[in-house]
């Protein structure tokens, strides 16, 4: 076990590289941003950047063509600028000329270079690679060929038009890698990554802490012509209990946390979600609509009294979802929801009025009469995390003459009920994958059927299937939102999933902390960050 004096001296030598006698503890915590990842990480390697443990910090290592700004807005990255030919199947893209890796040996003399298309070509080539087995090889799917046509001119031509395309290549998995030292059988890229990004790597000891430098090349300036970034280093701790992780965050060891942990939600924040009044001069709260939809399915396969209309209706329109979220989730969720796309993405529609306690229990009378059923029965699959929202609902169906069965199972076992068509009625989520609402419509296309797709519920709908094929050959933002709208207007109507509520993403950062801010996808940038 390495000692204190070991770690300090790796603080004080290898992550700021000043002397620690010219520099007090206060000095180094203005210029250095602390934050735990409870959830560990395997890799630095942006190829399996496969779960925001991992994203987050190859976020400040590597760039991609692309970046998305908090509104989701695709912005130029290493391409300053594109073009999409008229049928929207090729894309030519023009990269910068002062971008360049940071330091390494393989590089040669000034031990680093620019990048070039070139390196764009080696690194997608590489994602598709199957000695590589990168979990992002996926986001290549509707792509027919790519190439370097010069230095700064790249171009991917698709099998067909698809609008999402670049939402995909901001995400990390498309990020530019150096061929030199990838390649280099001698170097381990996994644990010491070259990138392009604000800050690169200087120290990682596994399970223990990740320290990023500031990048004094980095090409990105702020409107005010100073380059960025603002920090001098960024620390990653990798306490695996959450609690632990709090408890440093209030006592000033952490500058950020981000969600809300059941062991710490009450002791933060208030029932109707409000920062407690106690840390209101400590802590900043940012929140915000949050990409992810928590939703519960129905196996349209199945059969059983959910095969009606009637009564997935009912269940829909049956319990108080402002209730809900207040009692079990602290307000921490949308509860005026509509279709499947959440709020924050072009085509989400919301219902006016959903909560009707009245009219769900004629729906449910109307159907016993008709089928001469004395009782209604239904069996909710979920896991031991959502347990409370359904007992929730179990109680509140039960008014409306609905009889409902909690099967708690584990999550590996309730997704492969899911995939298999085994489990009629379970709870889900849907976290984007990229900007786009294709990635929510998708779960309800009638080719994207389990277990070959992620329609879950096993849904068809001819109309609903027309809209989608269409989606995809429409390159005008605002016709392609109206068609959206429909297909998530049919999904309200149809219902073949409840949605529960719409999640929101929460940010606690220290108050000297500048420049944060919140996005939908949870994505965490520090380029433009500041310590006040």
């Amino acid at each position: 076990m390495k000692s204190i004096i070991y770690y300090v001296s790796i603080f004080c030598v290898g992550v700021l590289a000043i002397s620690c006698q010219n520099k007090t503890t206060k000095d180094i915590d203005k210029v250095v941003f602390r934050y735990n990842e409870s959830a560990n990480i395997q890799t630095l390697d942006p190829a399996f950047a496969r779960s925001m443990a991992i994203i987050w910090p190859c976020n400040q290592l590597f760039n991609g063509l692309v970046q998305l700004d908090d509104s989701l807005h695709v912005q130029p990255d290493v391409a300053k600028s594109w073009t999409i030919s008229e049928d929207g199947k090729t894309y030519q893209f023009t990269l910068r000329n002062d971008v360049r890796f940071h330091k390494h040996p393989n590089f040669g003399v000034d031990s680093t270079r620019t990048v070039t298309a070139n390196d764009f070509e080696y690194s997608f080539y590489r994602l598709l690679d199957s000695n590589v087995v990168s979990p992002g090889a996926w986001i290549f799917q509707k792509v027919d060929s790519f190439k370097s046509i010069n230095d700064t001119v790249f171009q991917i031509n698709l099998k067909e038009a698809f609008p999402g395309f670049l939402g995909l290549l901001s995400m990390r998995y498309a990020s530019v890698v150096p061929n030199e030292v990838v390649e280099d059988k001698s170097y381990d890229f996994r644990s010491h990554p070259i990138g392009t990004g604000p800050f690169y790597f200087k120290f990682w000891e596994e399970n223990v802490k990740l320290v990023l430098r500031k990048n004094t090349d980095y090409f990105e300036y702020d409107q005010d012509g100073v380059r960025l970034p603002y920090l001098e280093a960024v620390s990653v701790t990798f306490l695996p209990d959450k609690q632990s992780g709090f408890l440093q965050f209030i006592q000033g060891n952490l500058d950020f946390i981000s969600g809300l942990d059941p062991s710490y939600k009450d002791e933060l924040i208030t029932v109707d979600g409000k920062l407690q009044e106690k840390y209101n001069e400590r802590i900043q709260m940012e929140t915000g609509p949050y990409l992810n939809t928590e939703y519960l399915g129905f196996n349209l396969d199945a059969p059983g009294p959910t095969q009606d209309k009637r009564i997935r209706k009912a269940l829909n329109i049956g319990f108080d979802r402002h209730k809900m979220l207040l009692y079990l989730r602290n307000g921490m969720g949308e509860s005026n929801v509509g279709g499947i796309i959440p709020t924050g993405l072009e085509g989400n529609i919301k219902v006016d009025k959903l909560y009707d306690a009245a009219q769900a229990k004629l729906l449910v009378d109307a159907y016993k009469k008709e089928t001469g059923q004395k009782s209604v029965e239904v069996v909710l699959s979920t896991n031991a995390t959502y347990i409370d929202i359904g007992e929730y609902l179990q109680r509140e169906w039960k008014k409306i003459g609905i009889d409902v069965v909690v099967d708690v199972t584990p999550p590996a076992t309730l997704r492969q009920g899911m995939a298999s068509g085994k489990v009629a009625f379970f709870r889900g989520s849907w976290i984007a994958d990229y900007p786009d609402a294709e990635n929510y419509l998708s779960l309800f296309y009638s080719q994207n059927k389990a277990p070959n797709g992620p329609n879950y519920t096993r849904f068809a709908n001819k109309e609903y299937d027309k809209l989608y094929a269409s989606a995809f050959k429409e390159v005008d933002n605002s016709k392609r939102q109206a068609i959206y709208e429909k297909m998530d207007a049919i999904v309200a109507d149809e219902v073949p999933a409840i949605i529960l509520f719409y999640d929101k993403a929460a940010r606690f950062s220290q108050q000297d902390i500048k420049g944060l801010g919140i996005n939908p996808m949870n994505n965490l940038f520090l380029k433009k960050v500041r310590k006040n």
